[in-house]
């Protein structure tokens, strides 16, 4: 059996998510001791004990996020269920940076400071009102992409996340994006809705955010991973540093192949999906991809064990 380790991205951030990690691991707990000591504030607290519109903000919820995975990659290898069990490891935009950290390309320190960089750089790259995103469901890839192109007109309107068969999120200029919905349901879109993002990620008009993260990338080390990442912007496996550096900047402005990135683990002989960190989004996503294979969530303490009893002999 094959197993991969993919991490969530923007989105799944709750208020409390990793505490009882933390409670119950001393390793997790130094995760997020860690974070909170590179960023220079309390982002533990926050995750805990503040406010979902607080920790929402991309400059937040980046590093929350990350840091979750982190504390919940700290419990499984407690238990020895760590990366040197996983034949690839790949994350959902944001996630990607958690799985470079959990393969051991970039510390943690610098994975939090760079996500911190990378949030607010993408919530600054466009006005507040400007851009949008939507998610177009029942729709293929392709049709999508005919449909953002016929919206764009003189505007920018691009297919940015190919999450699974049916469900494609287009982001871009806000008219254009309110056209590309209209657009869906004429096509036959069983939901075609926008989403409540502040931003239009994963489209060409983060390109002043994809300057900073270029410069940003440049002054961290990175290291080949212990394990291959399946890399968002290309759907394969990466290993040489210099590469991973340039698609993390690539990332910025290119779409998250995440439906292909999941087929192309599956065709490498990947069975078992585990998500690291909060939600279940991905698993859901993986269940529509890879309909043979299994999936597993790691966010809770009860998570790390049920793993470890899965593992035994019968």
């Amino acid at each position: 059996m094959s197993r991969a380790f993919v991490f969530p991205g923007q989105g799944a951030q709750t208020i409390g998510m990793g505490r009882a990690l933390a409670e119950a691991y001393p390793a997790a707990r130094a995760v997020f001791q860690e974070v909170d000591e590179a960023l220079g504030q309390d982002l533990s607290k926050l995750i805990w004990e503040g406010d979902i519109e607080t920790l929402t903000l991309t400059q937040n919820a980046q590093p929350a996020l990350m840091a979750t995975s982190m504390a919940a990659l700290a419990a499984l290898e407690t238990e020895g269920l760590g990366i040197a069990t996983a034949s690839f490891v790949a994350g959902h935009s944001l996630g990607e940076y958690s799985a470079l950290c959990a393969a051991g390309s970039l510390g943690l320190a610098d994975t939090a400071r760079l996500l911190q960089v990378r949030g607010i750089a993408m919530q600054e790259a466009v006005p507040v009102g400007v851009g949008a995103m939507a998610a177009l469901l029942g729709l293929d890839y392709d049709t999508v992409v005919e449909i953002a192109h016929e919206a764009a007109g003189d505007e920018v309107c691009q297919a940015a996340n190919d999450n699974d068969p049916a469900q494609v999120v287009v982001s871009g200029h806000k008219a254009a994006v309110e056209r590309a919905v209209e657009l869906a349901k004429a096509r036959g879109a069983k939901r075609a809705l926008l989403l409540p993002v502040s931003a239009p990620f994963h489209c060409a008009l983060m390109q002043p955010a994809a300057s900073v993260m270029s410069e940003a990338l440049a002054a961290v080390v990175i290291e080949a991973p212990l394990v291959p990442v399946v890399v968002n912007v290309r759907a394969e496996a990466v290993t040489e540093p210099d590469r991973i550096r340039a698609l993390l900047v690539a990332q910025v402005t290119g779409a998250v192949r995440w439906r292909e990135s999941v087929q192309w683990m599956e065709g490498a002989g990947v069975t078992e999906f585990w998500e690291i960190g909060a939600g279940k989004a991905l698993s859901g996503m993986i269940k529509r991809i890879a309909k043979g294979a299994a999936t597993r969530a790691i966010g809770t303490p009860e998570d790390v064990t049920a793993a470890l009893v899965a593992q035994q002999p019968a």
